[in-house]
């Protein structure tokens, strides 16, 4: 940041990293019935809308490009709003591959419409030793890191640890910054 910046107050947005969302494919197809991982068919995306006719537009291109993806991959959607008024866009589709390139394709529509500071993060679910689990990919950061759940609002560190290595093990870009492995709560499947 320069000194303009400072005394004027402005700082650079950091520009989201979508372009990641690609590691979690390879790792998932070697980590898939391994160390008591099994994928399940959901991920979402999940962004922070906001009042605007030009966001209503892009959330209309949104419902057009899932329903003709839908058609030509099978991969189903909903679209959800939780409590914390973020949106959500879920998938539901047995192919990896396909979750994360529609996530992908709905990540660069939201982009191209100059909504790319709304991005929060994409999110792959699986089950981690009998529990509830959750690759977060934080997208201004470019990076993964694990969530395991253990109840409603409880999570099981020990187990977040052990997938982390797990995933640099498989060459996924983990975040390295322990305080930067968020909880989401509430994500809607």
């Amino acid at each position: 940041m320069g000194l303009l910046s400072v005394l004027f107050g402005r700082s650079r947005q950091r520009r989201a990293k979508r372009e990641g969302y690609f590691a979690i494919t390879a790792a998932a197809e070697s980590l898939a019935g391994r160390d008591g991982l099994r994928l399940k068919d959901q991920a979402g995306l999940v962004y922070n809308p906001i009042e605007s006719k030009f966001f209503e537009n892009l959330d209309s291109e949104i419902r057009d490009l899932l329903k003709v993806s839908g058609r030509n991959t099978g991969t189903r959607h909903k679209l959800h709003q939780d409590s914390f008024g973020t949106h959500w866009v879920v998938l539901d589709d047995r192919d990896f591959g396909g979750l994360v390139t529609t996530i992908y394709a709905v990540g660069e529509t939201i982009t191209e419409h100059g909504f790319d500071e709304r991005l929060l993060a994409a999110v792959f679910s699986f089950d981690y030793e009998g529990n509830d689990a959750y690759w977060i990919y934080n997208i201004k950061r470019g990076n993964f890191y694990p969530l395991v759940l253990t109840g409603e609002k409880q999570r099981d560190n020990a187990a977040e640890m052990r997938l982390g290595t797990l995933m640099e093990g498989e060459k996924v870009p983990v975040e390295r910054s322990l305080e930067r492995w968020y909880a989401l709560w509430g994500i809607p499947f």
